[in-house]
C-alpha cells in the first residue's frame, strides 16, 4: 500500500501555466495532453514544456505512464490498436498529431533510441547507421552514404572502435556498442529530438557511462528526453527532471511535478517526489 505522502491529488496535478511554450529550436510542450488504450486512460492531463538543446528525465514507478507519455511524443504510441490521445503536442510551435501531419515525418524529427540495443542483426554496422535513409527510400551516392556512416558513428563515440569492421555485422558488437550503434542510426536522419526509453538499463556500468557522456555531448544538437529508473542517472545527466506518479492500480499516472533536476532531488514541491527520490516508495 502506498504511504499517504505518496498519494495523488488532482490538485498537484501540472497545469497549462506550468507547460509555457519553450524559446528557441526544437522544443515541446505537452498541454492537457490524456494518453488512451482503448477506453483506458493511462496517463492523465500531462502538462509540460521541454527545453530545446537539454535533457530532460522522467522518473517515477513502475506503471506510471513514464514510457507511454515518452512514446507520445513521437506518435509512437499510436501504432499500438486503438491507443489514442487528446490533448496537443507541439513541436517548433505544430501540434504533430494536427490534421494532415504525417505521422513518418514525425519520428524523423523525433528519433528513438529504445531499452534494450536493437541493431538489424542481418545487418553490417554500416547498413544499420543507414537503415532509416533507406527506409525514407533517399537514394545515397557511395560517397553520400560513406560521409554518413562516418558522421553519424563520429556522433556516436563508435567511429574509432568499429571503421576497421563496418562490413561486419552489428549485432556482433558488445552491448554497449550496439547502444551506440542504435543512437548513430538514430541521428543519422537528423532528427531534431532524441527519445531515450531506459537506454542503459541493459548496459553495464562502463558502457552506462559511455552512453551518459555521449547524451551529454548530444544535447549541444539535440534535445534529449530519457526515461530512467536510475536516479543518480537523472540526477547526473538532465537539467530538468519530471516526476511521474499512479495512485493505484488501474489508474492513470500523472506529472506531480517538473523542475530543474538539483531542486527535485534536494528540495522538491511536493512530498510524493521527496518521498520517491529518498527511496520511501517506488
Amino acid at each position: 500500500m502506498m504511504s499517504e505522502t505518496a498519494q495523488g491529488t488532482e490538485e498537484n496535478v501540472m497545469t497549462i501555466d506550468d507547460a509555457k511554450a519553450p524559446t528557441g529550436d526544437h522544443g515541446i510542450t505537452a498541454r492537457d495532453l490524456d494518453i488512451y488504450y482503448g477506453d483506458f486512460l493511462a496517463v492523465r492531463k500531462v502538462n509540460m514544456a521541454i527545453e530545446p538543446r537539454s535533457i530532460t528525465a522522467l522518473i517515477g514507478p513502475s506503471g506510471c505512464g513514464k514510457s507511454t507519455f515518452l512514446r507520445s511524443l513521437n506518435r509512437m504510441h499510436e501504432v499500438i490498436p486503438r491507443a489514442r490521445v487528446d490533448g496537443t503536442v507541439l513541436l517548433d510551435g505544430e501540434d504533430i498529431y494536427g490534421p494532415g501531419v504525417d505521422p513518418v515525418v514525425i519520428r524523423r524529427k523525433i528519433g528513438m533510441v529504445f531499452q534494450r540495443p536493437n541493431p538489424f542483426p542481418t545487418m553490417s554496422i554500416a547498413e544499420n547507421v543507414l537503415a532509416g535513409m533507406r527506409l525514407n527510400a533517399k537514394r545515397l551516392s557511395r560517397s553520400a552514404a560513406d560521409d554518413i556512416v562516418e558522421k553519424s558513428l563520429r556522433g556516436a563515440n563508435l567511429w574509432d572502435e568499429v571503421k576497421n569492421r563496418l562490413d561486419q555485422p552489428g549485432s556482433g558488437l558488445s552491448g554497449g556498442q550496439q547502444q551506440r550503434l542504435c543512437i548513430a542510426r538514430a541521428i543519422a536522419v537528423e532528427p531534431e529530438v532524441l527519445l531515450m526509453d531506459e537506454p542503459c538499463s541493459a548496459l553495464d556500468p562502463i558502457s552506462t557511462m559511455a552512453v551518459e557522456s555521449l547524451m551529454l555531448e548530444l544535447k549541444s544538437d539535440y534535445t534529449i528526453v530519457i526515461v530512467t529508473h536510475n536516479m543518480q542517472q537523472a540526477a547526473r545527466v538532465s537539467d530538468r527532471t519530471a516526476f511521474f506518479n499512479i495512485d493505484g492500480t488501474g489508474q492513470p499516472g500523472y506529472v506531480v511535478e517538473m523542475d530543474a533536476t538539483e531542486k527535485i532531488f534536494s528540495n522538491p514541491s511536493q512530498q510524493a517526489t521527496s518521498d520517491y527520490v529518498t527511496g520511501r516508495f517506488g
